[in-house]
């Protein structure tokens, strides 16, 4: 054992341990991300709520009275994909829209009280979520690797609270470059 930021690190080379590449970062950082996003959509079904309908809600209590192309663009969402999502919240009673104080052709995104009620509810199976992946790491240990995960999501040029998931719904591929992507690609 050594130890390395603090943290008691085994020794890459034991015996038994996984082969180089499943034990590269990035590998990992997918593999533990991907398992957190599939057991967080699990919990989130008992409230009948699917990870994107969590994340809109999240961004509208951020925003106050958000259009629906302004979430959009925070989110980075297909608009035919958020009108679905949105449709679906406000059948629910938990976002409501109204006429746009600024603009007469568009209308403002709320919460209403049940909405507030469903944040609170989500907070909590967060909570729980996190308590549960991480339980394998003491609080310092939790400090340091969000310390450490929002460094590297600061250099990707992730838009902090938002997950990078909402640019790919709608689309035919999840391997279908983004408007920017494709910019991005041609500018190049």
């Amino acid at each position: 054992m050594s130890t390395r930021y603090g943290l008691e690190m085994p020794d890459p080379q034991a015996p038994g341990r996984p082969p180089r590449g499943a034990r590269s970062v990035a590998f990992l950082l997918a593999h533990v991300g991907s398992h957190a996003a599939s057991r967080f959509a699990e919990r989130l079904a008992a409230l009948d709520l699917s990870p994107p309908h969590a994340g809109i809600l999240r961004a509208l209590r951020a925003g106050s009275a958000l259009s629906q192309q302004g979430l959009g663009k925070v989110l980075g969402i297909l608009p035919s994909r958020l009108v679905i999502l949105v449709d679906e919240l406000e059948e629910r009673g938990i976002v409501e829209r109204r006429d746009s104080p600024d603009d007469r052709r568009s209308y403002a995104l709320h919460l209403t009280r049940k909405g507030e009620g469903t944040l609170e509810a989500i907070g909590k199976i967060a909570r729980a979520h996190e308590d549960d992946v991480c339980t394998a790491l003491s609080t310092d240990e939790r400090d340091v690797l969000g310390t450490m995960l929002r460094r590297i999501a600061e250099q990707q040029e992730l838009t902090p609270g938002v997950h990078p998931g909402f640019r790919r719904l709608g689309r035919s591929s999840p391997t279908e470059p983004t408007r920017s992507e494709s910019k991005k690609r041609r500018e190049q």
